[in-house]
């Protein structure tokens, strides 16, 4: 896993102009919330033996991966990008019906995040409060992904109390539905104007749908 930290030149940026703009002037982030189809992809991981949410984060978080407007943020009060974002995601416990943030360091190879976040499970699921790794912090470039699987939404939006500059992506989604044969996921997409457009969520909600559709194709190790 890369993660290093880019350094962005705002004069040169192309997007320095619209940055300053909807973090300075008009400071503004947005939500929209789309129905996915899942039907293969879900058919592809119960046919396979996988687990629906490690490959759902796993392959939010690859196509999140793909544009550096979703990996924009502050560091020591200097802009940048990461070069790769890992999955913070919330594990409900059954006993209590609390959740404690996980995180499991993204890589490249879909296997390889696999078992780790099956290890993850294992030596931290049982544990409660707010971190469920209590000796770690998540990393920097840690982002929000979730799941509310009990709810099939029509809208979700994440709405943010404070001042702290945070420019990465929120993902939730909710409860499966069938409809018309098909089955569709709800998943909300919650980002920041300053470093990213419609243009840019449109890009991202293409390529996983079509990673969705192609599985195989998507997971398989270079």
């Amino acid at each position: 896993m890369n993660d290093m930290f880019n350094l962005i030149d705002l004069k040169t940026w192309p997007r320095g102009q619209m940055f300053h703009y909807f973090s300075e002037i008009v400071p503004t982030s947005y939500s929209m919330t789309v129905d996915l189809d899942i039907t293969r992809f879900r058919k592809s991981l119960q046919e396979r033996g996988f687990k629906f949410f490690p490959a759902y984060l796993w392959l939010v978080t690859k196509m999140l991966n793909e544009q550096i407007e979703f990996k924009v943020a502050k560091v020591d009060g200097r802009l940048g990008y990461w070069e790769c974002l890992t999955p913070l995601y919330a594990h409900f416990h059954e006993d209590d019906r609390t959740i404690s943030l996980m995180w499991t360091v993204y890589d490249d190879d879909f296997h390889v995040f696999y078992r780790n976040y099956l290890e993850n499970q294992r030596a931290y699921g049982d544990n409660h409060g707010v971190l469920s790794q209590h000796h770690l912090l998540p990393p920097a470039n840690a982002y929000t992904v979730s799941s509310i699987p009990w709810i099939p939404f029509k809208h979700f939006a994440i709405h943010s109390v404070g001042d702290r500059p945070y420019y990465f992506p929120t993902i939730e989604v909710g409860k499966f539905r069938e409809e018309h044969g098909k089955i569709k996921l709800p998943l909300s997409i919650t980002v920041h104007h300053a470093t990213t457009d419609g243009w840019h969520v449109n890009q991202f909600l293409e390529d996983l749908q079509q990673a969705m559709d192609h599985w195989d194709e998507a997971c398989r190790s270079e």
